[in-house]
This record gives C-alpha cells, sequence and structure tokens, in this order.
C-alpha cells in the first residue's frame, strides 16, 4: 500500500489527525474526561469525548491508517496555505498534506507509524495534556521493563535447576490470573514481579504511565501485554529502543510530558544521562539463573531456590509508598503556582530526609567505591567524616577487625557494612543497621 493511501494526510481531514494528537493521552484511563467542575461548560467536554471517540476508532492498533478518518466522515478545515506544518508523515505535513523536506523534528513512530512532530507541535501537546492532567491531580510516571518490572531468560539458559518452570508456566489464555509464562514464539521465559499489578492499578490513579525498555519493539509489546492484558494503563504509550533518538541511551524528549511533570523507575541511571534527576533507582529484580550471571552474582537464584522476592515488602510495593508521598508533596504541600512545580525538587527533599541526622565515618572502603558511597550518603542527608569524632553515629565498613569498627564497637556507635547505605537508596527509608553487621575477617 503506498504512503499516501497509507496516511492520515490523505484522509477527509487531516487537521483531524491534530486532534488525534491532542487526545492520544485522554484514552488511556477510564477516568481521564475531566468532570463537570474541570472544564468550562458542557461544549469544551462534549468534544473532548468527541475526540476521544475519534482516538479510540484510530488507535485500537499500529497500523492504524487514513481510512479511519475517512469512515469518520470529517471535513478539511484548514487551508493549505495557512499551515504552519506541526508535523509529518513520512514526507508530508500531517495537517495539510503539502510535501515537506528534511528531518527536523522528533520521531513518534511509538504513537503512530512514521509520525515526525516539529519543536513547536511538540510544546503544544505537551502544555495542553500538562493542563490536563494538572486538573486531575495526576503526575507522568516511564517504566522500564527488564528488572524493574519483570525479569526475563532464554529457555535455553534455564539450567538443570529451573527446568521444573517450564511445568508451573501459567495459561497466556488470561495473562491477568497468572505471573510466569513460557513464550514459545520467542523461545523464552518471564517472570513479572511480585506486587506488579497492585502496583500497576494503584500507580495509574495519580500518574499516566509509559513503558520505556531498551528491549526491541516486539518485545515491548509483549511484555506490555503480559502486564497489562486489558489495555487500561499503557495504549499506544509503549516505547522500545527502535523509537530512540540515542543510541544506548533513554530520553524525555519522546515522551509527551513535561520533565518537571515526569518520575521514572528504572534499574540504572546510567540509561538516562539527561535526567538523571527524574529517576527513582529501583532495586534489581533477579529471578533467573541467568539475570543472576549476568550481573556478577555468584549466588543461587530465586528461582533455583524455589522462593521469591517479598509481595507485601518487596521493592514496588516500597516504591509505591514513594511514588505516593511524592505525588502528595507535588500537589498539596509545595506553594509555588501549580504550572511552576517541579518533581525533581520533590525527589530531592524527599532523598535528603532518609538519612538526615546521620554522621558517617568510613573505614577500608576501597578507593574505586568510596566517592560514590559517600555522594549517595550526602544526598540521603547523611554527614560523611574523615576522622573519628564524638558526633559520629555510624561507622561503615566491610570488615569488623578495622580500628575504627573497634572504635565504633567500644563507642556503642553503629558499625555497619556499605549494604546499608544502598538499602537506604534503593527504599527511600533508613534500614535495621543490626541487618547489615559486617563480619571480621580472619
Amino acid at each position: 500500500m503506498s504512503l499516501v493511501t497509507d496516511s492520515p494526510v490523505n484522509s477527509s481531514s487531516s487537521d483531524d489527525f491534530i486532534a488525534y494528537l491532542d487526545s492520544t493521552l485522554d484514552a488511556s484511563s477510564p477516568d481521564a474526561t475531566p468532570s463537570s467542575e474541570e472544564v468550562e461548560n458542557q461544549d469544551e467536554s462534549e468534544t473532548i469525548r468527541i475526540k476521544r471517540r475519534r482516538v479510540e476508532a484510530l488507535g485500537e492498533t499500529q497500523e492504524s491508517t487514513s481510512q479511519g478518518f475517512v469512515e469518520e466522515g470529517l471535513e478539511v478545515t484548514v487551508k493549505e496555505d495557512l499551515c504552519t506544518h506541526p508535523g509529518s508523515f513520512g514526507d508530508m505535513c500531517i495537517r495539510c498534506g503539502q510535501k515537506i523536506d528534511g528531518e527536523s523534528g522528533v520521531t513518534f513512530g511509538y504513537i503512530h507509524k512514521g509520525l515526525r512532530l516539529y519543536n513547536e507541535e511538540i510544546s503544544r501537546l505537551r502544555n495542553t495534556d500538562m493542563k490536563k492532567l494538572l486538573r486531575l491531580k495526576k503526575l507522568y510516571l516511564v517504566l522500564d521493563l527488564d528488572h524493574t518490572l519483570l525479569n526475563s531468560t532464554q529457555l535455553v539458559d534455564l539450567n538443570s535447576e529451573e527446568v521444573y518452570l517450564l511445568n508451573q508456566a501459567d495459561s497466556l489464555a488470561d495473562v491477568s490470573k497468572g505471573s510466569l509464562f513460557k513464550l514459545d514464539y520467542m523461545h523464552m521465559m518471564t517472570k513479572l514481579r511480585p506486587f506488579v499489578r497492585t502496583f500497576l492499578k494503584e500507580a495509574s490513579e495519580i500518574f499516566e504511565m509509559y513503558i520505556y525498555t531498551m528491549g526491541d519493539r516486539n518485545y515491548a509489546l509483549e511484555m506490555a501485554k503480559l502486564l497489562d492484558p486489558k489495555g487500561e494503563y499503557f495504549h499506544s504509550k509503549v516505547i522500545s529502543r527502535d523509537d530512540g533518538t540515542q543510541k544506548h541511551q533513554k530520553g524525555l524528549d519522546i515522551v509527551l510530558g513535561q520533565e518537571s511533570a515526569v518520575l521514572i523507575l528504572d534499574d540504572t541511571e546510567n540509561a538516562w544521562m539527561k535526567h538523571k534527576d527524574n529517576v527513582i533507582l529501583m532495586e534489581r529484580y533477579h529471578f533467573f539463573s541467568s539475570s543472576c550471571r549476568q550481573f556478577g552474582f555468584n549466588c543461587q537464584s530465586p528461582a533455583e531456590s524455589k522462593s521469591d522476592e517479598c509481595e507485601s515488602d518487596g521493592a514496588l510495593s516500597r516504591i509505591l509508598n514513594v511514588l505516593k508521598q511524592a505525588h502528595h508533596i507535588f500537589f498539596n504541600e509545595l506553594k509555588d503556582d501549580l504550572a511552576d512545580r517541579d518533581v525533581r525538587q520533590v525527589l530531592r527533599t524527599l532523598k535528603s530526609e532518609v538519612l538526615k541526622g546521620c554522621v558517617l565515618l568510613f573505614s577500608r572502603i576501597a578507593h574505586n567505591m568510596l566517592p560514590a558511597l559517600r555522594k549517595m550518603a550526602e544526598q540521603m542527608g547523611a554527614t560523611c567524616l574523615t576522622e573519628v569524632d564524638d558526633s559520629v553515629t555510624h561507622v561503615v565498613a566491610t570488615d569488623a577487625g578495622t580500628e575504627k569498627a573497634r572504635w565504633a564497637t567500644k563507642e556503642k556507635k553503629f558499625l555497619v557494612h556499605p549494604r546499608w547505605i544502598e538499602a537506604a537508596n534503593y527504599f527511600w527509608q533508613k534500614q535495621p543497621e543490626d541487618n547489615f553487621t559486617p563480619k571480621k575477617r580472619q
């Protein structure tokens, strides 16, 4: 099929493709329609509902075509000579159909194949959607897949202690009732992280959610089906490495949300070099042995030991509480005008309270580890010293036999392993010191 016949610009109203872009995020949840108190009048509310119906008719598949617009019987309302060319589909303007030269703008292929938007239109869409979300008291949440919401492995990588899983996989006929899936057509097995379904349900009430993975598009869409079988949470907002603008990096340039209102959950900050202040770092979820080996852990995997992460007190449960705190502070405690508030400042404030009042002294920590540990502790509000002082509350050491460690024991100070700092960083909460006592080396 030719580009012209596949393109929305060839429909009976390409201007309504702009309405489609305006309303793409509206279709993400059943409660997305503003109430009568949140709109100026019934006419505006009716307009939004009409837009949504058009989007739903168009957005059932990623390969939707201009025929969807033809069937709606829409009429062209914008003259070509007045068009500002907000974006392109292929080499044609999405509004007037005129051929456009050049490769400026950003591609949004995950919304509609071949769609490219220019800066002014991106800003307009972000501002429009931001106003809508603020009325609904929602923020944006971008979710990584692997090691954050789930863990996958190739079937050939299952070892002899894990093959029992092949007979315990849940049915693909109703994935909402399962958490372990064998995907023969992809030669892989996927385990959803405990608590993930409750997490998504509750997070969707206060966030507009995206998936953003470094996996390919086919993998991203298949994982989205497992996580969101009814299409309640993500809709077309599933971004893969094929959609990125920079190799080996993720960026908010292809997310239609203001950076000041976006939170990111990921197991690594390094994928978000330009947006680290938006990231909530997740403790990695390793269920399969191949995942443990990938990150250098020489230990028995949960799959091998027939165990799993705690449902009620695991990483997702704890992070959900952090997200709810951030949302509450953003909407209820900041004094700036709503449009001027920044969720990144909220995260910095929340993190700075985690180890507030703790005075740390490090003892015999590897030089390549010390700067990162010190920075992590200071970001959580701790004070770090280099010499013994009566104000010290915690000595951080990997060996209980060092001079400073012995001093801590004698002076009844807390003696903790560096993992105590890392755990506090992952869970955004000070952890019990007794669970992180270092051992004396022989």
